[in-house]
């Protein structure tokens, strides 16, 4: 009777759907996909007028108003830009896909959408992806690229804006807003201007050597 019950209790499980999603160590298409089809309101970091998760393995260099620099295990810098203006007016999204490039593909999860192009640069993959009114860019080399990528789609999916913070902010005065206007949807190869700009990038790291802390598990586990 007993071992009855154990194997309906394994069948209810396999019928009700409880699977463990692992991400791909050889296909960022497969993992972007993945990250970014989930639904979620996990964040670790609280900013003013936004919020959003920074996994495991990353942590803080510099950070300034809606800019940051973070670093991984691996030493792979990244750039993140958080286009407040941008969410706060619904800039439409006019990325083209360029069939120049090592990837490029329109985004588009969960009513949010933006785009990824990596290009190939010497023996280095420049990544620059956009989604939910944010951009983040890297160069990584060829080993590092797909982890650079589940890094980027993990943070960039996870932003999350408070409307009634950003509208005491920006509101009808967004022509006098401190924060520079550019239009995030233009990739590298369609601009010489760089989206992120610091006066320093040596700068001391901050908030406990830069160390986030972990929160709740996202949904989708890293195999490393």
């Amino acid at each position: 009777m007993k071992k009855r019950i154990i194997l309906l209790s394994i069948m209810l499980l396999l019928v009700s759907g409880c699977s463990i999603q692992r991400l791909s160590d050889t296909s960022f298409q497969d993992n972007i996909s993945m990250i970014l089809s989930k639904d979620t309101t996990l964040a670790n970091v609280n900013f003013e007028g936004y919020k959003y998760y920074v996994p495991n393995g990353m942590r803080f260099v510099t950070k300034e108003d809606y800019n940051a620099i973070f670093r991984d295990r691996y030493n792979n810098q990244y750039y993140l830009y958080v286009d407040a203006i941008g969410y706060y007016h619904k800039t439409k999204n006019t990325y083209k896909v360029d069939k120049n490039a090592y990837y490029s593909k329109k985004l588009n999860y969960n009513k949010k959408n933006g785009y990824i192009e990596i290009n190939k640069v010497d023996d280095q993959y420049f990544i620059e992806m956009v989604f939910n009114y944010s951009k983040m860019e890297a160069y990584v080399p060829g080993q590092y690229l797909v982890r650079a990528v589940d890094n980027i789609c993990y943070i960039l999916q996870s932003v999350q804006f408070n409307d009634k913070v950003l509208e005491s902010l920006i509101g009808e005065n967004v022509l006098n807003y401190k924060e520079e206007s550019f239009n995030i949807f233009e990739s590298k190869t369609d601009t010489d201007d760089s989206v992120l700009e610091f006066k320093d990038w040596q700068q001391a790291d901050i908030d406990n050597n830069g160390d986030i802390s972990d929160g709740d598990n996202f949904e989708i586990k890293d195999t490393d």
